[in-house]
């Protein structure tokens, strides 16, 4: 898992139909990659000022998850705690970044520390990550403290 090499983007066109499509929920579900969620999530809080992210990241992924036949449950689909602390770190990364196109911050991201699959196991346990409250709901780190960018 923390060895794989992330697929990266060849146009910002890519990153839009990720984001776009998340939102529309046009995607098919194999288009929907840990890549994707960076590459979406990114664009959400940099390209779409009109979408609270935090307010509104669990309904979106949520209704996409289940318009591709999936379920969201105390076992797959929709993961608040992964998911915040993604959201967290594309917002260190992106206030540590000097890159501007859309596809280049995307790939600066996915091979950043903050892009890696086991990014947020810096700061949580297997356990607590993958318990059940983690993921029906945000629970804050064991291990230490995610980033405050304020």
């Amino acid at each position: 898992m923390t060895d794989h090499e992330p697929r990266l983007f060849a146009s910002d066109a890519e990153v839009v139909h990720l984001g776009e499509g998340l939102v529309a929920r046009r995607l098919r579900r194999e288009e929907w990659t840990h890549e994707a969620h960076l590459a979406a999530c990114l664009y959400l809080l940099t390209e779409r000022p009109d979408i609270d992210v935090d307010a509104e990241i669990a309904g979106i992924i949520s209704r996409f998850n289940e318009s591709v036949g999936g379920v969201n449950d105390d076992r797959s689909g929709y993961h608040d705690t992964i998911t915040h602390a993604f959201v967290t770190g594309v917002r260190l990364f992106l206030a540590q970044t000097v890159e501007t196109g859309l596809a280049a911050r995307v790939n600066a991201l996915l091979l950043s520390p903050m892009g890696r699959r086991d990014w947020p196991l810096r700061h949580y346990s297997k356990e607590l990550l993958f318990s059940v409250p983690a993921r029906r709901g945000f629970v804050p780190p064991d291990l230490a403290p995610l980033p405050d960018l304020c």
